[in-house]
């Protein structure tokens, strides 16, 4: 039965009058037409003229056709049944493998309001077997790291080979949010999990590019919430990967377009801040459990001081930066080692012979780049003897710390490389001594 009807439709803005009883702001309503369309409830302008957004971006709707409301909000699935499938922003299948049979599902939007409490516990390091992160980044557990990059410098292979390493060590149970990003990296992303037996370990959420902007912007919230109800029903360590976070803010940005909002600093969004805070603070850890998320960022046009960049990097408590300098002299991954940083590299974390390894490497590095322009000019070899040792060291440093991947192989022919913690910090000491 309609209790409302189109009023006007602009793009993906349908505005809808309701006689009596409107909906709530976040439920979903459906257009009585062949198809269904569902609609999401994002304001109002008026007590009882509703602006909704086209969720499907079905085109077979008209000025004039009834809305009925459904009483609730987007609900996914939720659940054991859920582990190895890939779902949308909607909670509906896109694995081909039949339906989700679970028993109960969840309001995205309704699970960010629950009270969180956290007690504080002893720091637990997550070994990933990658060099570079375990040693100028490390992964600890119920925090955060984000992985900064231009396009094509190795975001998403470094993601894969995370996911890869730390679910066949069997450290928690992993998420994947696939947000604006490639289908053919998701595809890529679920035939190696596939291959390596590693999706019964796994939890996937595809929102790609070739999704409209609120499927885009809704991809992160819905994986949000199965990462939730596992961390508080089932009492599990979440792995929570995101590739990618600056997609997100740009979904978000294309929706303000279209709704004719007013944009902020640097053409985005005048919601940018509240959009990049709600979602960063439901990655947390409380008494059930821990959420671990690792993002990475796209940079546009490689422009780091990029407003949506930074807002993003200031929840982080690491930050790999990746360069595209690096990654035109043939290192893989391609990090820059002096511009990747990390709030978690104390002491009392990593423990004192990592911590004076790093600040040690951290110098040597230093050195080396402000010695690049001097030999430039004059050459290597005018250089004093401990200049040039010091040079020496830190191209080791940097040679050592580039790495073969393992989801890789594939294509490079390499097998990749799994490097212990321990290993690695000896591998470090045997180049600095």
């Amino acid at each position: 039965m309609s209790q409302g009807i189109i009023r006007s439709i602009r793009d993906l803005v349908v505005k809808v009058d309701f006689v009596e009883d409107p909906p709530a702001l976040g439920e979903v309503v459906i257009v009585e037409n062949d198809d269904k369309s569902p609609l999401l409830v994002h304001s109002f302008g008026g007590e009882m003229t509703a602006t909704c957004l086209n969720l499907d971006t079905n085109r077979r709707m008209a000025k004039g056709m009834g809305v009925a409301r459904t009483g609730k909000g987007i609900e996914v699935p939720v659940g054991p049944a859920t582990i190895g499938r890939i779902q949308d922003a909607l909670g509906r299948p896109l694995d081909l493998e039949g339906d989700i049979k679970a028993e109960e599902t969840r309001n995205i939007d309704s699970a960010r309001r629950q009270s969180i409490t956290f007690k504080p516990t002893k720091p637990e390091i997550l070994e990933t077997g990658i060099k570079v992160i375990d040693f100028f980044t490390p992964i600890v557990k119920g925090r955060k790291v984000g992985i900064i990059g231009g396009a094509g410098v190795g975001k998403t292979v470094l993601t894969m080979e995370l996911i890869n390493n730390i679910a066949q060590s069997g450290a928690g149970l992993s998420f994947f949010a696939g947000i604006g990003e490639r289908i053919r990296e998701g595809h890529e992303l679920y035939e190696t999990l596939k291959e390596r037996q590693l999706l019964k370990n796994t939890c996937m959420f595809f929102g790609q590019m070739n999704e409209n902007p609120v499927q885009r912007s809704l991809i992160a919230q819905s994986a949000v919430t199965l990462a939730e109800y596992f961390r508080d029903e089932e009492k599990k360590n979440i792995l929570f990967f995101a590739d990618n976070a600056y997609r997100f803010v740009q979904a978000l940005n294309e929706l303000s377009t279209i709704l004719d909002q007013i944009p902020a600093e640097g053409g985005y969004q005048p919601t940018i801040f509240s959009d990049v805070k709600t979602l960063q603070d439901r990655l947390t850890s409380n008494e059930n459990g821990s959420i671990t998320a690792m993002q990475t960022i796209y940079v546009p046009a490689d422009d780091i001081s990029d407003p949506a960049v930074q807002m993003i990097q200031h929840e982080l408590d690491s930050v790999l930066v990746l360069s595209r300098k690096v990654a035109e002299q043939g290192i893989r991954p391609a990090v820059d080692l002096i511009r990747t940083s990390s709030s978690l590299l104390s002491p009392d974390i990593v423990g004192d012979r990592h911590y004076v390894l790093s600040v040690q490497v951290q110098g040597l590095l230093q050195k080396h780049e402000s010695l690049k322009s001097i030999i430039a000019i004059i050459g290597e070899n005018e250089l004093s003897p401990a200049d040039r040792a010091d040079y020496a060291k830190a191209k080791k440093l940097i040679e050592y710390f580039s790495q073969n991947m393992n989801v890789m192989e594939y294509m490079t022919g390499k097998p990749g490389d799994y490097v212990k913690r321990e290993d690695m910090l000896k591998g470090v000491e045997e180049i600095i001594v």
